[in-house]
């Protein structure tokens, strides 16, 4: 659906199985995985996301060389690539969207380049294009890289370690953001035979070879997250979402706990779970979402919604996403008057203006998470305009119909 959506006449009662895509950071993981192990790793259940598919397409593509790799709005693919093609000396210009030429790369570069990468920024210091030079040939197999900027610059070289002749010591400075997205990755490659040792604050990975294995991708739980919004938002709800799992990899899993502050109970089977609206009482006033930025979006338009002030922390990584996603929320909750104030890396949410009009539009800024986290209020309000609504398709393509299939009216907007 291109355009804006107007989303309106919300359902009382909500009872439906919603079919989740794959995983879109274990894909992606995979994707590399696979493509490093020559056919050894095969990958069932990747995700539909339009971020997979570029990666997949230019994972397919390299065997030509392309003159380009142009990764467009998809951040994963950006960092994973460049230790990829760095360390497989494809000779190669590395570039993006105008956003993902603004997010910055320099420390990952750094790194890539310390042990025996020749990478150069074709445009402007410490940010994409990056030219990456063929014949990479390991100088060192001990790099430091700082923790509390982006997981993804970690998992980009540790998806490579084994691939390396001397293999590779990580050395993470100060505090780790986004852990489990690391242990997500050390979990995919332990299932394909690689060894790690992770002492303290130093990963080694000796050089070894990949065993045939099959890497089955789990339905994505940040998708799942919107699910238990539109629960919590609901007069009374019980969605089923199949194939999610309790000891899951992914870290956004933990929204089943933030959300049981909410009032949404989730019972677990073989064949996935059920989120079910139960009689709940809001009192927990703290969020630490360092180990999960992903959900911020959703838990604090949720926390806003219902009036609920909330103080939240761990969101440092917001600033450097698809946009800066706190000044995205300041201005989105505003038009419900609500306030998200920050001080001293803390925010807290200022409900005492807090109104529902007829009607709200919700610019999106290129943001899936923006549109996906902000539909939800079509429980409360009677029209919601979400504007370029087809920004859902990087992560989740089947949401607008999946918000039909619970009951809301849905009408494409010019």
């Amino acid at each position: 659906m291109s355009g804006n959506i107007l989303i309106s006449k919300a359902p009382k009662q909500i009872q439906e199985t919603i079919r989740l895509t794959g995983s879109k950071s274990e894909s992606n993981r995979a994707l590399i995985i696979q493509a490093l192990s020559g056919g050894k790793v095969k990958v069932e259940n990747l995700s539909a996301a339009a971020d997979t598919v570029t990666l997949n397409q230019i994972l397919n593509s390299l065997a030509q060389e392309p003159a380009e790799v142009n990764v467009g709005p998809a951040g994963t693919a950006m960092r994973f690539l460049a230790s990829y093609l760095t360390v497989k000396g494809v000779q190669t210009v590395l570039t993006g969207t105008e956003r993902m030429k603004q997010r910055p790369i320099g420390i990952l570069v750094d790194a890539l380049n310390k042990i025996g990468g020749q990478i150069t920024y074709v445009e402007n210091e410490g940010f994409p294009p990056l030219k990456i030079a063929p014949a990479f040939k390991q100088t060192q197999n001990k790099v430091s890289i700082k923790g509390d900027i982006s997981s993804q610059y970690i998992t980009s070289l540790l998806l490579v370690a084994a691939a390396l002749e001397e293999g590779l010591t990580l050395d993470i400075e100060g505090e780790l953001t986004s852990k489990p997205y690391v242990e997500m990755t050390l979990g995919f490659l332990t299932q394909c035979g690689i060894q790690h040792t992770w002492e303290g604050n130093q990963i080694t990975i000796a050089h070894q070879e990949f065993e045939r294995s099959t890497l089955v991708v789990e339905p994505d739980w940040s998708a799942a997250s919107y699910w238990y919004a539109f629960a919590a938002l609901a007069d009374e709800a019980t969605i089923t979402l199949p194939y999610l799992r309790q000891n899951s990899l992914q870290g956004d899993s933990v929204i089943a706990t933030i959300m049981a502050h909410f009032g949404i109970a989730t019972a677990y089977s073989e064949e996935g779970i059920i989120i079910k609206k139960v009689p709940h009482q809001l009192s927990e006033k703290f969020f630490d979402l360092k180990d999960c930025p992903d959900l911020a979006q959703t838990v604090i338009v949720c926390s806003a919604a219902l009036g609920h002030e909330a103080t939240f922390t761990g969101l440092e990584t917001l600033k450097i996403k698809e946009t800066d996603r706190v000044a995205a929320l300041q201005n989105e909750l505003a038009k419900i008057g609500v306030k998200l104030i920050e001080e001293n890396l803390n925010y807290t949410l200022d409900c005492s203006g807090l109104h529902f009009p007829d009607k709200i539009s919700i610019a999106t800024y290129e943001d899936h998470r923006m549109a996906m986290a902000f539909a939800p209020l079509a429980s409360l309000v009677k029209e919601v305009e979400v504007e370029e609504a087809n920004v859902v398709e990087k992560s989740y393509p089947s949401y607008w119909e999946d918000v039909k299939k619970i009951g809301f009216s849905l009408e494409s907007k010019k």
